[in-house]
């Protein structure tokens, strides 16, 4: 198994404060990693910058419930992952999600799933983040998620 180097979240620590983000060498570096939940579930950074981060999901029968419909779980999954690497590159340090509420606006069967991540709240100990999802420019899901930010 092959583990996100510990120079890829360097450059996420170092994103915190300065507005700036990943450019397309790491986000590739970001996204070739073979592990973890985005990869399995197929989830391509599109960017991770301070306070920011956008993400595709492609829609593939991995991520489908038996009816054909995308299931619930890969929306808070991909709301999760999204949100909790802007967190990182907000806070400077690790970052776990503590609460994700996720509403389902409409279905999706195909295509791809894009979400983006922005800040409601940036606090020491917590976050807050609102992570829009859409499909063919229509919003389908939309997440709240908590995180604590892990300083030692």
């Amino acid at each position: 198994m092959t583990v996100m180097s510990d120079l890829d979240y360097t450059a996420l620590f170092a994103l915190a404060g300065t507005g700036e983000g990943l450019d397309a060498a790491q986000l590739e570096r970001l996204n070739a990693r073979a592990d973890g939940l985005s990869a399995h579930l197929g989830i391509r950074y599109t960017e991770l910058a301070d306070a920011r981060a956008r993400a595709e999901l492609p829609v593939g029968g991995h991520l489908l419930q038996p009816v054909g419909l995308v299931n619930g779980g890969a929306f808070c999954a991909l709301a999760e992952s999204v949100g909790s690497l802007a967190g990182i590159a907000a806070a400077g340090a690790p970052v776990v999600g503590v609460n994700n509420d996720t509403d389902f606006i409409s279905s999706v069967r195909e295509g791809v799933i894009e979400a983006t991540a922005t800040p409601i709240q940036l606090g020491r100990s917590t976050q807050l983040w609102e992570i829009l999802m859409h499909n063919n420019g229509r919003l389908v899901a939309r997440s709240t998620l908590r995180t604590m930010v892990m300083k030692g």
